[in-house]
């Protein structure tokens, strides 16, 4: 029996040890289990809770593929979450063999104490550094990430696509914007009447030639929206954006704002004003990057919670 030699990329023991050493103080340190011990779920629960709660369309081999979890394994965590009344399906769109999975009202419920309790936990951790110190933690791990990422299988390529909105599309800009600030900011049911009532009168009163709204799609799938509306012969005024979770941090927020701030110039706009709240700070450094300048700032009761609403403006 031949002997096979370990190549000349073969990682040093030490190296090794020095790994593991490392991810049992981060894990004891950061206490990313407490959130789940003594509890009725297992972290193999809460972590496909997690993705249930932020993925666009949730399918369960391409869940269980990403968690490296068997399919039996997935399947019995699945019907366990049925039988709580946590979790639904619906048939696929475009794949009769699979289910789209949606987390119910309650299934979130269950969900979000444990996801804040692993924020606060963090956050808790964080406030023990100075300011520097936190700086270049975030750094660090970020280059632990970014060397680990770039030897990982590339990802799918995402078609990312903006269109521009079909029938059934502005019911589902509406519905996005009702069910995300509920569950992530509590906002109460007068937040969807907003947004139902700014896009019955963009369908209504719709100005094709002063006017516009971008669909994003992802693979064929909804993921975002914005609208332009002319709000005076010289001033347009930017209007729901949305994205999904599952869309956040590849940029498309961004590129719908260029997108508006494009349209404006060239209908011969001299103005673009938005207002929004200052707890969005997605979206505000998303518009503060553009060059738009906060003009107004004041506090207000809406939704069921205390706010803070802004007016933003950009000089085109």
């Amino acid at each position: 029996m031949a002997i096979m030699s370990l190549p000349s990329t073969a990682v040093d023991s030490s190296a090794v040890k020095a790994i593991r050493q490392f991810n049992r103080f981060y894990t004891r340190r950061i206490g990313a289990l407490d959130p789940y011990l003594g509890g009725a779920m297992s972290l193999t629960d809460v972590r496909v809770l997690y993705e249930l709660a932020h993925r666009e369309i949730a399918v369960a081999s391409e869940i269980g593929r990403d968690l490296g979890l068997d399919a039996g394994y997935m399947s019995r965590i699945l019907r366990r979450f049925e039988s709580e009344g946590w979790l639904t399906r619906e048939p696929h769109a475009r794949d009769a063999r699979q289910s789209v999975l949606r987390l119910t009202d309650a299934g979130h419920a269950a969900f979000a104490p444990l996801q804040q309790k692993s924020r606060d936990e963090a956050a808790a951790l964080l406030a023990t550094l100075a300011p520097a110190q936190r700086q270049q933690l975030v750094q660090a791990m970020g280059t632990v990430q970014s060397l680990l990422d770039a030897h990982a299988p590339p990802a799918k390529p995402q078609a990312v696509v903006l269109r521009d909105p079909a029938p059934g599309d502005i019911g589902w800009v509406v519905q996005q914007h009702g069910e995300i600030y509920a569950r992530e900011y509590g906002w109460d049911s007068s937040f969807e009447a907003l947004v139902a009532g700014i896009a019955s009168e963009f369908l209504l009163k719709f100005q094709p030639e002063w006017e516009r709204c971008w669909i994003a799609e992802r693979n064929g799938e909804r993921v975002g929206s914005i609208f332009v509306v002319r709000k005076s012969a010289s001033v347009a005024q930017l209007r729901m954006l949305i994205l999904t979770p599952g869309a956040r941090g590849l940029g498309l927020g961004g590129k719908l704002v260029d997108e508006c701030i494009a349209f404006a110039r060239l209908k011969g706009y001299r103005k673009m004003v938005l207002w929004t709240n200052s707890c969005l700070s997605a979206a505000r450094g998303i518009y503060a990057t553009r060059g738009f300048q906060l003009t107004k700032s004041e506090p207000h009761e809406s939704y069921g919670k205390q706010l803070v609403g802004e007016t933003w403006e950009l000089k085109l």
